[in-house]
């Protein structure tokens, strides 16, 4: 069993690795400092099982172990803290197990025997899903073999065609396995749908216009494309251009 160590203290980490290297059928795979960090890590390394930290700088425990799904094969995740009032929020987040720290040898053999029984499709459902725990500040996606996060601030539209949504932003366009739907829920004040496959970050509005065609289409800042409106929304979009402008 490939484990990752992630924790923002060094002596932490330390003393993890050789509770671990002491354990038969576990090896320490690497260390991580942060939550940004381990996802990384995750993708090149692969391990098995993150034993991470909950509270850390940048990013902490929870919100990687959300994005951890957009890999083809998620590890499972058991949190440790030194603060005891984490424990529900761990425990919302589905995970494999939960350590307070200091953490003892024999409880953490005991989390690992439990992970150990669970397949990877099984861990991976007790993840906390991407749509769950809170409203995201950054979304993963996986690039050529490595995860990318994508501040949703900088997001100008989702756009659905089958099964993958495309992220736009002034710079990319990235593909997530994420439904329309689900994205639409999660964040309600910061995009509105234009269509049956598409969303918009009115903060990002320029104004509505008609193309050769005569359908309907809104413009939105530092994107060449324009993104076509269904007939239903129109009257929506127009009242939103009409607030903007006022």
């Amino acid at each position: 069993m490939k484990v990752l160590v992630v924790d923002d203290e060094m002596p932490a980490r330390a003393r993890l690795r050789r509770m671990l290297e002491a354990m038969d059928g576990c090896s320490v795979c690497g260390e991580a400092a942060d939550g940004e960090e381990a996802l990384s890590q995750c993708a090149q390394l692969q391990p098995d099982v993150l034993l991470m930290d909950i509270r850390m700088p940048s990013m902490d425990g929870l919100e990687a172990a959300r994005h951890l799904l957009a890999l083809e094969r998620p590890p499972a995740v058991i949190f440790t803290t030194a603060y005891s009032e984490h424990a529900l929020a761990a425990f919302e987040a589905h995970a494999v197990d939960y350590l307070l720290k200091p953490v003892r040898q024999e409880r953490l053999a005991e989390a690992l025997e439990n992970t150990r029984r669970l397949t990877r499709v099984q861990a991976a459902a007790l993840q906390l899903s991407e749509s769950e725990g809170g409203v995201r500040k950054r979304i993963c996606a996986r690039v050529r073999g490595s995860l990318q996060l994508i501040p949703v601030e900088e997001i100008r539209y989702f756009l659905a065609d089958q099964k993958y949504v495309t992220i736009g932003t002034s710079d990319s366009r990235v593909l997530i396995e994420e439904s329309l739907k689900s994205l639409e829920e999660e964040f309600p004040e910061r995009f509105v749908r234009i269509h049956r496959n598409a969303l918009i970050a009115p903060a990002f509005l320029v104004g509505l216009e008609r193309d050769a065609g005569g359908q309907i289409r809104v413009r939105l800042r530092d994107i060449e494309e324009s993104l076509e409106i269904s007939r239903r929304h129109i009257a929506a979009m127009r009242r939103l251009v009409k607030s903007l402008r006022s």
